[in-house]
């Protein structure tokens, strides 16, 4: 068996999974979250929050993620969703009515999953305390991707490197482009 059969066959296995496990109650709980995520809801009225109460801090830990989020989304839903063009898991895997909900765009990768890694590992280096805050429903949204049947495992897992590396990167760019601006005098 090789490398990519294994992958397929784990997607299966965890997927069906966390399909089926998860209590009615908790499973609620995460649609209400994921819910409260749809079209960055969640984390423009997060980064709201920390604009006007957080102070020098808030603004910038705000203006940090709203910036990878919007880069992270491009990413997955304007880049990566239009390569893969990958199928959703089948319906017949997710014991719930959950599943008719979902979209019909391609599964890879988690493009929630991406926005709520991005903003809140951007918020993180600026704010330790709102990034910790924010990780509670970032988490949440990443499992109710996979347990609603939206998403494989694969696709929530490449969504969260999306969000690592566009928060990296929305810490980092402008220092490099200074860097560079000033090497180039």
């Amino acid at each position: 068996m090789n490398l990519l059969d294994q992958l397929r066959d784990t997607d299966r296995i965890l997927t069906k999974g966390a399909a089926s496990r998860i209590p009615a109650g908790p499973a609620k709980a995460l649609s209400a979250v994921e819910e409260a995520a749809e079209s960055s809801k969640l984390w423009c009225a997060a980064a709201g929050v920390m604009a006007a109460w957080g102070g020098w801090r808030g603004r910038r830990a705000a203006a940090a993620g709203v910036t990878a989020l919007v880069v992270a989304q491009l990413v997955s839903n304007g880049m990566g969703k239009q390569i893969t063009g990958r199928r959703r898991p089948p319906k017949e895997w997710i014991p719930h009515d959950e599943v008719e909900d979902r979209p019909d765009s391609s599964s890879f990768p988690s493009g929630h999953t991406a926005a709520a890694v991005a903003f809140t590992a951007a918020v993180a280096p600026t704010w330790p305390l709102a990034g910790a805050v924010c990780a509670v429903p970032a988490a949440a949204v990443a499992v109710e991707r996979v347990q609603s049947g939206a998403h494989y495992p694969s696709d929530v897992a490449a969504g969260a490197a999306i969000g690592l590396a566009t928060a990296w990167l929305t810490h980092r760019a402008p220092r490099l482009l200074l860097r560079r601006w000033l090497i180039s005098r």
